[in-house]
């Protein structure tokens, strides 16, 4: 079978051959420079210890200065796996996610045909290139001017002028014996509608020719010399050759300009790119007339792992930084991320090296930010989160943006640092203090339950036993009132450590909860924190971070016979009782804040012997409650008119002063 080399040089640019040889060896990182691409390791053809294996990660090659092994991604698979060398181009091309090519008997046709349009494409830049130094290039030379580029900087870029007439390179090309099919296929002419002669795609426009990875010009870009065209910048079509998603102008002088460190910056358009290159950044490329696509996004990383996307600083620049942020999440992975450096003033990158010089960008590029910045920026600027329901909806949209990201530690990290913003943004840190500092805290800690009834021993019963000195210490003896509070609190915190995957669902709900022991809190923080990870790395903090208070937790008694607690594989369990026991924490503590409040109120209306009545009753009430559920005694028809006593002065509103 015959491969088009196109399909050999796209697999070349998908495949990283470190990736490659990296699942058949151990590199040496301290002879390796992982962000040159420059890696070494014993080597895999012949036995030792030393490290005299080197890849080129930029280059795609690797060579052996032991056994002088040598080759690329296609040869190592070869001959690691014993394959032919078809199998290995499959294997390769199977991880790059390409299909293989039907085996085309004319395939070696289509390869010829790929070298002619190469051919013509050169032939092009050549004849451009000579009509910017002719009379009908004065003014394009005159725009170069004004913009300031060097006679250097015209011949590095090669940049031309293309004459307003309709087949002037047509008519020198076919001059050259150059046959029109090719000129149209190479993008470089249209034939009109009515089929008559074809005619220059690219008339009265400075001419900026673009060359792939390899240095081979495969389109034009040009850009009008008439301010009233109905585009200002043209790029050549899709073609054989050119596939302006899967390019990057400038590439491979960027490419290796980043090899020898410098950064990797991401224009919009040509004359950003070449003002940058003129003022010493020589790793500046700009996509081709369209968004930042994937293809191109994962050509960026081949080059550097950290581009900077500088991106002019007005609504357009920003939109686009925000189209590139949606594309990258799901792609993020250790050690490939994203900076964006806004530019001031609306300015773009020519502009501001003009106005301020190379320093002034040097400046913007060092502080450029990282991408979960720009995340949050785009969910909170111009916003007001004045109600829980707009909270809420900040929460949902950062928590569906997160979780489009498909590695789990930088998923992770993602929502620590969200986490973080959102605190600075609410005080959220500062409102838990206080709520700490404010509420209830239980007496020595609330750790623990209690035992208690009676044994029996030689046919009587025996006196109960004394509780313990820790025993009388406890909430439950001392009758507080709000013992319950402290069961559910411990049961919500119990059900999340045993149902990790259920802390996300439940983020606001526990972030909000007042906890009423320091225990825990420190419980609550290191959930909160991990908050977006794998279940099982939740665990594993927990246990690493929290393992004596975990420990003492899930040894509370109720916690040790719960059912959403023994039953760790009933996730739908686990989450109705946790939203229960949320549920009926929040409302009774909401229900005593509304007693508390009508009580304080009642005090200020009410005299002090309405008030000695009320409680006289009260207690009455209470101990007839008691002598019923005991069933000790009875008090008959005393207790009746104790409760139509008390039913007549709620009906007369007796705690309402009259007016004499």
């Amino acid at each position: 079978m015959s491969l088009p080399p196109g399909f050999l040089d796209e697999l070349r640019t998908r495949t990283s051959i470190a990736q490659v040889v990296g699942r058949k060896v151990t590199w040496d990182m301290r002879k390796s420079n992982q962000g040159k691409g420059d890696w070494w390791a014993p080597c895999p053809f012949h036995q030792e210890k030393s490290a005299s294996f080197h890849v080129d990660d930029r280059k795609g090659y690797y060579y052996c200065f032991g056994c002088h092994a040598k080759g690329d991604a296609v040869s190592f698979v070869r001959e690691t796996e014993n394959v032919s060398f078809m199998e290995a181009i499959e294997i390769l091309a199977r991880e790059a996610g390409m299909v293989m090519p039907a085996r085309d008997p004319v395939a070696s046709q289509r390869a010829d045909r790929r070298s002619e349009l190469v051919g013509v494409m050169e032939e092009a830049v050549k004849y451009y290139r000579l009509q910017l130094s002719t009379q009908a290039g004065a003014v394009a030379r005159d725009y170069i001017a004004r913009r300031r580029l060097t006679p250097e900087t015209q011949a590095r870029f090669e940049l031309g002028f293309a004459p307003d007439v309709r087949q002037g390179l047509f008519q020198a090309l076919t001059a050259k014996g150059i046959a029109p099919d090719l000129i149209v296929e190479a993008g470089l002419c249209a034939r009109p509608e009515d089929g008559g002669a074809p005619y220059d795609r690219f008339r009265g426009r400075i001419i900026f020719p673009i060359r792939d990875g390899r240095g081979r010009a495969i389109s034009l870009g040009g850009r009008a010399m008439d301010p009233n065209a109905r585009a200002k910048y043209l790029n050549g079509p899709e073609t054989p050759l050119f596939d302006k998603g899967r390019n990057l102008y400038n590439l491979g002088p960027a490419r290796e300009a980043c090899g020898k460190g410098a950064r990797l910056v991401v224009a919009e358009g040509y004359m950003d790119v070449i003002a940058l290159a003129q003022a010493g950044f020589g790793g500046a490329v700009a996509p081709l007339g369209t968004a930042v696509t994937e293809d191109q996004l994962r050509l960026m990383w081949r080059i550097h792992d950290e581009p900077v996307i500088a991106l002019d600083g007005d609504a357009a620049g920003m939109r686009a930084a925000l189209r590139v942020i949606d594309l990258a999440l799901p792609l993020l992975e250790a050690g490939k991320g994203l900076r964006f450096a806004i530019l001031p003033g609306g300015q773009d990158p020519d502009e501001l090296i003009k106005a301020e010089g190379a320093e002034a960008m040097e400046r913007v590029l060092a502080g450029a930010r990282p991408m979960v910045d720009l995340l949050w920026t785009r969910e909170t600027e111009g916003r007001n989160f004045d109600s829980p329901e707009r909270k809420a909806a900040l929460d949902k949209s950062l928590r569906a943006a997160i979780r489009r990201i498909a590695d789990p530690s930088i998923r992770a990290h993602y929502g620590e640092e969200i986490k973080r913003l959102r605190e600075d943004l609410f005080g959220t840190r500062g409102s838990r203090r206080g709520a700490r500092e404010g509420g209830f805290a239980p007496r020595d800690g609330f750790a623990g339950g209690f035992t208690g009834g009676f044994s029996k021993g030689f046919g009587r019963e025996r006196p109960p036993a004394q509780p313990l000195p820790t025993t009388r210490s406890t909430l439950l003896v001392a009758g507080d009132e709000r013992v319950a509070e402290h069961l559910r609190e411990s049961m919500v915190l119990g059900i999340l450590a045993v149902h990790p995957e259920l802390i996300a669902e439940f983020e606001s709900q526990l972030e909000r909860v007042v906890l009423t022991h320091p225990d825990r809190e420190r419980l609550r923080a290191v959930m909160l924190a991990a908050a977006h990870v794998a279940p099982a790395e939740i665990a594993a903090r927990l246990a690493a971070e929290a393992g004596a208070d975990l420990e003492n937790l899930l040894g509370l008694p109720h916690l040790r016979t719960a059912p959403p607690i023994l039953k760790r594989e009933d996730g739908a369990l686990a989450r109705l009782c946790l939203a229960e026991e949320l549920a009926k924490l929040a409302t009774e503590r909401a229900v005593r804040a509304e007693v508390e409040e009508a009580m304080e109120d009642l005090e200020g209306l009410a005299d002090e012997g309405l008030t000695w009545r009320l409680a006289q009753a009260t207690t009455a009430r209470e101990r007839a409650k008691q002598s019923k559920l005991d069933d000790t005694s009875d008090m008959g028809e005393d207790r009746a008119a104790l409760s139509a006593q008390l039913k007549a002065m709620i009906d007369g509103e007796i705690w309402r002063k009259r007016k004499n």
